[in-house]
């Protein structure tokens, strides 16, 4: 699968704009402040460069990574070993070994080398922090800083350990500097866009959802680390060739603190907000760095105050989280507020099955300690057919959907599809291999648009971006929800969003479909169409569905048979008309009333 195919334009254009009005800051001011200007710009773009490599995995999966700086720290470190002079390395590192001694390598070259060099340790450092859950993995960042703190200070041959690393070429000029920032804009925009950051940004928005549209979330995750480590070291060997001397607490807690508070400032869930929050804060240092020792007003002298910039940067990202939680950008990038994307919807694909395939549920127990919420449950849901699944609240419908879904590992049991086991198969394996569903509660990425939502399960079938959201476009016009494709799922009222989810779920090409209460919520009218639709689906795919649902008039109309649970036990399973005469389902699900059509 290409990289870029299916990039909106618009993102392209967002990053031309950044790009521009970066260059047009900085120019500005190296022009305005001489040498001092030069550097001040120089610093500010290697500080953008930073922050995107930090907004790469941070903005598109929600975890906020604490450890960045550390990485950077390992890039500066190896870029002064590569740059270094033999001369200075006698006197600086007199006991670094031979093999590492006398390359001073151009920038270039070593700036291909810290980028090999971040692919490996991103890619090492990944493996265990994809395996933590969200918050987990905030504090494994947290971690990773510590570690590698500690170890550049214990590394001495390498690192002259807590003392200054001296004689590293200052290779980073504000043209180099500029030019990073520029291909680091880029890349951070263009990534978001790409499939693998729709399906970070679905983990981000609900872990559970994604994995059951497809997304397989730790591989996500531990792409996504892996280049954003990689941009974090190459970020840390530009810095460190702009500083000429450092040690290793100039990549400890202040950076780190510096760096996140300027992403969450501007808004880390875009690279507008990731630029413009560096710029914004840079500038506060700035000001109050100089107010620090003290400001003369002429009419009266004000004191310094040690730590004003901290105490600055510390008050902005306060001020933020409480009045601004999305950012002072929000999820806005750069660019004219275009027309919504039109977007040809792709013929809606035929989904072939097998003669008698079924979606087959044997003896299916689920205990939780001492209590049996599942007891040897069996059935089938035949391909073509409606099977509705009904019984009163706590019957363990919900539970029983998981376990096929693979949310859940029954205690005991199997789930067969068309004859092959996947009992106990990771959710996102179970949507590949044929299973689309709802939830009970509607769990959509409301953060990203209804075609981004639908877009997303149809990568995880394995089409390329451009074909991805075509036919995402060709779900939700069977859904009726063409005309909002550009809008946030957030802004859906209820029954659009079930609709939303719906069409996310067939964009999976799905088998067998699960819809756990699909027509909650709706007015009869949306219950009448959302069965049509249903039908239509049955009829031209010849897909097995299994329904959940407390609206009797709609699973009646809708199944050709029915299973009742009760308290966790299967007590009926036949037609609609054997299920709505049967004593024992009239006596568990409605009393004394019998079902009605």
């Amino acid at each position: 699968m290409s990289f870029w195919t299916g990039v909106p334009a618009r993102a392209w254009t967002s990053a031309a704009l950044l790009i521009a009005a970066v260059g047009i800051l900085a120019l500005a001011v190296s022009l305005g402040f001489g040498n001092a200007g030069v550097n001040i710009a120089t610093l500010v773009l290697l500080q953008i460069s930073a922050v995107l490599a930090l907004a790469v995995f941070s903005g598109n999966s929600g975890i906020v990574s604490f450890g960045h700086s550390a990485f950077m720290g390992i890039g500066a470190y190896a870029a002064g070993i590569l740059t270094m002079s033999k001369a200075v390395q006698s006197s600086a590192l007199p006991q670094l070994p031979a093999w590492l001694q006398g390359y001073q390598l151009s920038l270039f070259s070593t700036l291909l080398i810290v980028a090999l060099l971040g692919l490996v340790v991103g890619y090492l450092s990944g493996i265990p922090l994809a395996r933590l859950s969200t918050g987990s993995a905030a504090i494994g960042t947290l971690a990773f800083l510590i570690i590698i703190h500690v170890t550049l200070i214990g590394a001495r041959d390498f690192t002259r350990g807590s003392q200054t690393f001296y004689g590293v070429p200052r290779l980073t000029t504000v043209g180099v500097a500029f030019a990073v920032a520029a291909l680091f804009i880029l890349v951070a925009r263009i990534v978001k866009e790409t499939p693998l950051g729709l399906r970070l940004r679905a983990a981000r928005e609900n872990e559970i959802a994604a994995a059951a549209t497809g997304v397989n979330v730790r591989a996500s995750r531990h792409a996504g680390w892996t280049l954003s480590i990689t941009l974090a070291l190459v970020a840390g060997a530009l810095y460190g060739g702009f500083l000429g001397a450092f040690s290793p607490k100039d990549f400890y807690f202040d950076l780190t603190f510096t760096l996140v508070a300027m992403l969450i400032v501007g808004g880390m869930l875009t690279v507008t907000g990731a630029v413009a929050g560096t710029i914004l804060l840079a500038a506060v240092v700035q000001i109050l760095r100089h107010a620090e020792t003290g400001v003369d007003l002429g009419f009266v002298a004000v004191p310094g105050i040690f730590g004003l910039p901290q105490l600055g940067i510390g008050l902005a990202l306060l001020l933020t989280i409480w009045r601004r939680p999305l950012g002072l950008v929000g999820l806005a990038e750069a660019g004219p507020d275009w027309p919504k994307q039109v977007i040809a919807a792709s013929p809606t694909p035929k989904i072939e099955q097998p003669p008698g395939a079924a979606l087959e549920v044997k003896s299916v127990t689920m205990r939780f300690g001492g209590l049996v919420a599942l007891d040897n449950i069996s059935f089938s849901v035949p391909a073509g057919k409606v099977t509705g699944l009904i019984g009163p609240n706590g019957a363990g419908k919900t539970t029983l959907i998981n376990i096929i879904c693979g949310q859940a590992k029954p205690t005991e049991g199997d789930v067969v599809i068309e004859g092959k086991t996947v009992t106990g198969e990771r959710p996102d394996r179970m949507a590949v291999a044929g299973l689309g569903r709802t939830f009970q509660n509607i769990r959509l990425f409301d953060r990203m648009t209804a075609l981004e939502n639908v877009a997303v399960a149809a990568l995880a079938k394995g089409h390329d971006g451009a074909a991805a959201r075509s036919l995402a476009m060709a779900r939700l016009e069977q859904l009726g929800l063409q005309g909002r494709a550009g809008h946030l799922a957030g802004s859906f009222a209820y029954g659009d969003r079930r609709r939303l989810e719906i069409a996310r779920a067939l964009a999976l090409e799905p088998r067998f479909l699960l819809l756990d209460e699909p027509a909650a919520g709706m007015n009869p009218a949306e219950t009448d169409d959302l069965i049509g639709t249903l039908e239509h689906l049955r009829a031209a795919h010849n897909i097995g569905l299994l329904v959940v649902e407390h609206d009797m008039r709609l699973i009646m109309r809708l199944s050709d048979r029915m299973v009742v649970l009760n308290k966790g036990q299967k007590i009926a399973e036949g037609t609609p008309q054997e299920i709505r005469n049967d004593p024992a389902v009239i006596e568990a699900y409605i009393g004394t009333r019998r079902i009605k059509h």
